[in-house]
């Protein structure tokens, strides 16, 4: 291999591990709210910062590709992905550490009848799977993986806007529980950005593997 296809490689192997890291911190993230343990929200709370360093390394060593070897073609392609895909899950690792957060401040645990009613459970698994795929689309190339993420945002949206009305439904029944319906709903939105995220993600695997830009192209299914 050439040295930038080294550095390349090794580039893609730390996006890698990175999202791997971000997907426990989700599901660390996912049991402590099912099962209201503290402990282990905590230690999202401390792997908030392995995450944080991995955003840091791996902008340093875009840095460093761009001014040591002036990438052209689909190399300069992936280097700009890179530095977006790396930004957004940046942030879904904060989303994780967001609602450990809300585990840590609430201060009873969260009504297993709501959580179902909710769908909040489901809406988390789905949101993990899609992170999930987004990396083996990563890994592989594949944008026609990619592509399939952007119906599987929609259903997290769909979610989210039930679940809110269900929610609203909960308080009227119960204005006591008014607190917890609060953090359930501010973790629903958490959730809802994940498909975002993801989704701008999957944008930039098809944009340096395909040299397509999808951003308000109209196009994302074609």
């Amino acid at each position: 291999m050439t040295p930038i296809e080294t550095e390349i490689t090794s580039l893609k192997k730390e996006l890698s591990n990175m999202w791997l890291l971000v997907q426990s911190q989700l599901s660390k993230a996912r049991e402590s709210m099912v099962n209201f343990d503290k402990d282990l929200a905590r230690e999202v709370l401390v792997k908030e910062k392995r995450v944080n360093s991995f955003e840091l390394k791996i902008d340093r060593d875009c840095e460093n590709i761009f001014a040591l070897h002036c990438p052209v073609a689909i190399d300069l392609r992936f280097l700009l992905a890179a530095l977006k895909i790396n930004t957004n899950l940046e942030r879904i690792g904060d989303i994780a550490a967001g609602v450990a957060k809300y585990v840590i401040e609430s201060p009873v645990n969260f009504n297993k009848q709501a959580l179902e009613s909710t769908s909040i459970i489901h809406m988390y698994d789905e949101a993990i799977n899609i992170v999930i795929d987004t990396r083996t689309a990563f890994e592989n190339e594949d944008t026609a993986m990619a592509r399939s993420i952007f119906k599987r945002d929609e259903t997290l949206d769909a979610v989210n806007r039930n679940a809110t009305n269900t929610i609203g439904d909960l308080v009227k029944a119960d204005i006591s529980g008014l607190n917890e319906y609060l953090f359930m709903l501010s973790i629903i939105r958490k959730l809802e950005r994940i498909g975002d995220q993801s989704k701008n993600i999957a944008e930039e695997i098809i944009f340096y593997v395909e040299a397509k830009i999808l951003k308000h192209s109209g196009a994302k299914n074609k």
